[in-house]
């Protein structure tokens, strides 16, 4: 509930500034400075309406490049009715991005204050200067500060609300576990890799977590591969449940089904996958090598 309402508020902050954006641009004096408000209002209104689908795009992905690039054209077209502006860098230097993009802010600020040293006195320029690196200091700063917990947030993959859909390196964790438990329980454990194309893994992912029992967790290993581990009482019910399964995901993929005593590493696992020819490979726990 508390993410759903942080959504919830970030896009209406989102859709308020396109809002304001869109009622500028009809009294913009000039067609490009026009062009260039109602560019910046679709891309808020877009960014607002994707919002909840950002687990498609990630955070290091620099989606903020278009508004880094609008913010030093409006600077430079109309900086005297945008010179206030000239503050926001100080907010997009702590947007995610790679350091390719951090730098690139900083020089986009840096040439946009000297695009408006004429229009300012010495002292004035000087210490607008002086304020704006002072700001984007304190912006990198916090960027800095909020990278330990970027990294967890995107290495997360419960990225869709409601799917029990977890990185690669949970599943690591997991296997582990789920074989103590299947061997003290007596119950038939095997971990199933599926791997298709990158635009089928997200449809792939809903419908794995769909038809898959509730404490069985599903798993994305890459942008092509996904994972789940099935729990069953024997060998035979595995089999009947990997064919209701595989007939209830109806998307062409690779699989590749091992039982969990024959799992000695899922990176040997993985490789083995992507350089298997047949459709579907099954390692079954009697096979000995």
């Amino acid at each position: 509930m508390q993410s759903k309402y942080k959504i919830g508020l970030l896009r209406g902050n989102l859709l308020a500034a396109a809002l304001l954006l869109a009622l500028l641009a009809p009294a913009a004096p000039t067609l490009p400075e026009a062009l260039l408000l109602w560019l910046a209002t679709g891309w808020l209104g877009v960014t607002a309406a994707l919002l909840e689908f950002s687990h498609r795009r990630p955070a290091m992905v620099p989606w903020q490049l278009l508004p880094s690039l609008l913010l030093a054209a409006l600077l430079w077209v109309a900086p005297e009715r945008y010179l206030i502006w000239l503050w926001a860098w100080a907010v997009l230097i702590m947007l995610p991005q790679p350091a390719w993009m951090t730098g690139l802010n900083v020089l986009l600020a840096g040439l946009t204050w000297w695009s408006l040293q004429d229009r300012m006195s010495l002292e004035q320029a000087a210490l607008s200067g002086l304020v704006l690196a002072g700001l984007l200091l304190l912006g990198l700063v916090r960027s800095r500060e909020l990278q330990p917990l970027r990294g967890p947030a995107r290495r997360r993959m419960r990225l869709i609300p409601g799917l029990r859909l977890w990185p690669r390196s949970q599943l690591s964790h997991d296997l582990v576990r789920e074989r103590v438990r299947a061997r003290r329980e007596g119950v038939h454990a095997e971990l199933l890799l599926l791997r298709t194309s990158p635009g089928q893994l997200w449809p792939l992912a809903r419908r794995l977590c769909r038809f898959t029992r509730s404490f069985e967790n599903c798993y994305r290993l890459d942008r092509r591969t996904l994972a789940t581990l099935l729990l069953s009482r024997d060998a035979e019910q595995a089999e009947q449940r990997r064919d209701r399964l595989l007939k209830a995901l109806d998307t062409p993929a690779r699989l590749r089904v091992a039982a969990l005593p024959r799992v000695e590493s899922l990176d040997d696992e993985c490789r083995a996958l992507e350089r298997q020819h047949s459709p579907m490979t099954v390692i079954r726990e009697l096979e000995h090598d």
